[in-house]
């Protein structure tokens, strides 16, 4: 199978579609296609069915989803321009079977972006890099054509994955949640400060009060004690915020990162 089956025409006619949609602010996350607006698959073949790419645009289906699911977690104003610069990073004519297999190996064993970085033990650190070398040993044999055990590998790779896939899920929701505490800790300590702070003057209102009068400062310490809340309360709600920007900010780092690396290997495509 060759993209856009050797034409430039082809090309050049999505693209143009692609900007017209761009330019009428009709590329939008959440749809497929509907009512003249959709995600970067629907602007591109006015459907859902990914299966389309590969008879119309001799570009193979798994990485229309990959297209469609980095465009729903990139930023908006990224996932605007992304239908376009995915379309663009492909050559007419060119070979895109390996593709797939080399992200594949980049989501698993990235040192930044990888799942492998999250594995707790040793038996999912050998389970991660068996599926990458899997993946790896796939894209050998693509590229020599050796098609025979082909199948098998794909067969074991998807069975590695699947028994995985969720472990490696849950290693990340926990690392989430150790930043969150992390940030929870920080914030718990400013909060411990402005309460021993507070404290510190209800200590010298409570001086206060003996020269002057024991009712004065009741109403002093309560005041104080008040504020010690107030400053607790604030504490964790800032916390809160900051924990869960931290989680986007990371899963948008990540997303930006397999659009970039999908793109180069898109180009690396002959």
């Amino acid at each position: 199978m060759k993209a856009f089956h050797g034409q430039q025409a082809i090309k050049d006619n999505v693209l143009i579609q692609l900007q017209a949609h761009y330019e009428a602010d009709e590329i939008i996350k959440g749809r497929y296609w509907e009512n003249g607006k959709g995600c970067a698959v629907g602007c591109t073949i006015h459907s859902s069915d990914h299966s389309e790419y590969e008879p119309r645009f001799g570009i193979p289906q798994i990485l229309a989803r990959l297209e469609d699911g980095i465009f729903e977690n990139l930023p908006n104003d990224l996932a605007k321009k992304w239908p376009i610069r995915f379309i663009k990073a492909i050559k007419p004519g060119a070979d895109l079977s390996t593709a797939w297999p080399k992200f594949a190996v980049f989501l698993l064993i990235d040192s930044q972006h990888g799942v492998l970085q999250y594995a707790q033990t040793d038996e999912q650190k050998s389970a991660i890099q068996k599926v990458a070398d899997l993946y790896s040993e796939s894209n050998r044999l693509i590229m020599s054509r050796e098609w025979r055990n082909a199948a098998d590998y794909a067969a074991r790779s998807a069975d590695y994955a699947a028994a995985y896939a969720a472990r490696a899920a849950a290693c990340a929701a926990r690392a989430a949640a150790c930043a969150a505490r992390a940030v929870d800790a920080a914030r718990a300590a400013d909060a411990a400060a402005r309460a021993a702070a507070c404290a510190a003057r209800a200590a010298r209102a409570a001086d206060y009060a003996a020269a002057d009068a024991a009712a004065d400062a009741a109403v002093r310490a309560a005041a104080c004690a008040a504020r010690a809340a107030r400053a607790a309360d604030y504490a964790a709600a800032d916390a809160a915020a900051d924990a869960d920007a931290a989680v986007r900010a990371a899963r948008a780092a990540g997303r930006i990162a397999q659009a970039d690396k999908l793109i180069e290997l898109l180009k690396q495509c002959n």
